[in-house]
Order: structure tokens, then C-alpha cells, then sequence
């Protein structure tokens, strides 16, 4: 019997490690794949580039939507249409997921702002998650480049990107605001 344990014991630790040798190839395999990504979004999806977001533990659901946006024209950004124009749904879910276990990303906001920020975030961390994480669809802004942030907000506000919510609460905020919200979250 205790022969009969051992050789379950060890069968069992044989197909954990040909699983997780199985996990660790794949993801070496989309990794590959996803270094096109690191052209703009940086090493693993740490972006260096102010005007280029961190992908590194953003919302696997908010990469997705967002890769299928692209796709289908529904967001317009003639470099990422480009991108993703080839790319299958079988891609675009592993981007999704190889992204979401990366090491998140940190950038740092000018302190003063970031305090200017902090009282005025409130109204975004229902959808952004407390520490602004994101939430599923919604993404991460936390660590991201205060001036990547910044232009989006902007870009909300101004409608050269739609989304109503973002829309609204954009439209009602000051050049300043807008700084001060970027910098408070990418100092997180």
C-alpha cells in the first residue's frame, strides 16, 4: 500500500510539472508573439514612453475590448489598427491574459499635483478600482504616465475619444484638474 502511495504521489507530481511546463511554453510562445507590442509599450508591457500606455497588469478584459476596437475600427488609431488587423481572437485573448500577469508598471507624478489629484479622484475609483487597478473592463490607471493619462482624459473631454461616462466627467474638468488627476494616479 505504501509502495501503491508513492508511485501515486509521484505520478501526480510528473503531470503537475509536464502542466506547468505545458503553462510555461505557451506563455513563452504569445511572448513571443506580444514583442511586437514592446516596440511602443515597452519590455513585458512596461512602457518608457510617456505617450505610449503601460499594458503590464492592465485588465485582461479592458486589453481585449480594446485590441477588438481597434480591429474593427470602432476606436481609430491608424498604428493600432494596423497592428491588429491580422490578429485572431485566439491572439487577442492571450495578449489579454499575458498582459494582466505582468509586473505592473510605475511612474511618478509631480507631488504637489498628486495631492491636488488625490481630492478630486474620488468620482473615478468606483469604476477604476480603490487604488485605481482597474476593474474587468475598466482599465488600470494606476502607474501609468501622468502625461499618457493626461491626454486621454483630454482627448474624453474634448470627444476625439467616445465614451460617455468619460465623457461627462471629463467635460467638467479644468486643463489643471486634468493634470492633477494624472499625476495623482500615476504616482499609485
Amino acid at each position: 500500500m505504501h509502495l501503491l502511495r508513492q508511485a501515486f504521489t509521484f505520478s501526480l507530481l510528473l503531470i503537475c510539472f509536464w502542466a506547468m511546463q505545458v503553462s510555461a511554453n505557451e506563455l513563452s510562445t504569445v511572448e513571443q508573439k506580444a514583442a511586437t507590442c514592446f516596440v511602443c509599450h515597452g519590455d513585458k508591457g512596461k512602457s518608457n514612453d510617456p505617450h505610449f500606455p503601460s499594458l503590464a497588469a492592465q485588465q485582461s478584459v479592458y486589453i481585449v475590448n480594446q485590441l477588438n476596437a481597434f480591429k474593427s475600427g470602432t476606436r481609430i488609431n491608424p498604428v493600432m489598427q494596423a497592428q491588429t488587423v491580422k490578429l485572431t481572437a485566439e491572439d487577442i485573448n492571450n495578449y489579454g491574459a499575458y498582459f494582466a500577469v505582468q509586473q505592473a508598471a510605475k511612474a511618478n507624478g509631480d507631488s504637489a499635483l498628486v495631492q491636488q489629484g488625490k481630492s478630486k479622484a474620488t468620482a473615478c475609483l468606483g469604476c477604476h478600482g480603490t487604488s485605481g487597478e482597474g476593474n474587468g473592463e475598466f482599465p488600470r490607471l494606476s502607474g501609468q504616465h501622468p502625461e499618457y493619462l493626461a491626454q486621454q482624459l483630454t482627448h474624453f473631454k474634448n470627444g476625439t475619444r467616445l465614451n460617455g461616462a468619460m465623457q461627462a466627467l471629463s467635460g467638467n474638468l479644468s486643463e489643471e484638474e486634468i493634470k492633477a488627476l494624472a499625476a495623482y494616479f500615476s504616482s499609485l
